[in-house]
């Protein structure tokens, strides 16, 4: 779906609303009159604060299925290679966009609102049926194992990197880092979540140790 440069700044604002106030906390008066806008105009665009969200989830992970579609294709890189580059994209994006990140964990958390969980899955589900079509291609190669549970393999990456950033001071602290600055922490912390989840899928996919 594309979207226009008005659009996506009603997203971004509508976004960073809902982490800081949340979905329902957060009323369409609100991001109109952060955005600089008139109420009409969100309606115009997308009708309800609902769908407004459905449009947030398009702008962050709509892409996800095209990247997948054009990795499939790429002849140069190997099933498992494909699906590490996945795995620190997947990184990457949540780091880049927290706020999502926020918004998401509250969505599923509180399950308070099944339009907004279905908007979610629908995007989710639809990721994962091609995220499938790459797993199929390493099967056919003889590289993947032939019984793989995609949703938890998924789950397993989802949680992992969700819960690593909650709890990323945490971590620090663990493991004596405060002197480091942000951006030496940031550099580490990627690097070692991206082995671990790599190592992760690599026991799932392959039958190497």
């Amino acid at each position: 779906m594309e979207f226009t440069d008005k659009q996506i700044q009603i997203i971004e604002t509508a976004e960073r609303l809902f982490a800081e106030r949340g979905f329902d906390g957060t009323s369409v008066r609100d991001i109109a009159d952060e955005a600089g806008i008139n109420v009409a105009m969100i309606s115009y665009y997308f009708g309800s604060k609902e769908k407004l969200m459905e449009a947030l989830f398009e702008l962050r992970v709509g892409t996800v299925k095209m990247r997948i579609e054009s990795l499939i294709k790429d002849e140069s890189l190997t099933p498992l290679e494909k699906v590490n580059i996945l795995i620190d994209e997947h990184i990457e994006r949540i780091m880049q966009k927290q706020c999502f990140h926020k918004i998401m964990v509250g969505v599923q958390v509180t399950n308070k609102n099944p339009a907004i969980l279905k908007a979610a899955n629908k995007v989710k589900l639809r990721n994962a049926a091609v995220v499938t079509e790459l797993i199929k291609e390493g099967q056919k190669k003889g590289v993947f194992k032939k019984k793989v549970d995609i949703v938890l393999m998924l789950n397993t990456m989802i949680g992992t990197v969700s819960q690593s950033l909650i709890s990323m001071d945490y971590y620090r602290e663990f493991n004596n880092q405060q002197d480091l600055n942000e951006e030496e922490f940031q550099l580490i912390f990627k690097r070692r979540l991206s082995i671990h989840i790599k190592t992760l899928f690599k026991v799932i996919l392959t039958n190497e140790a």
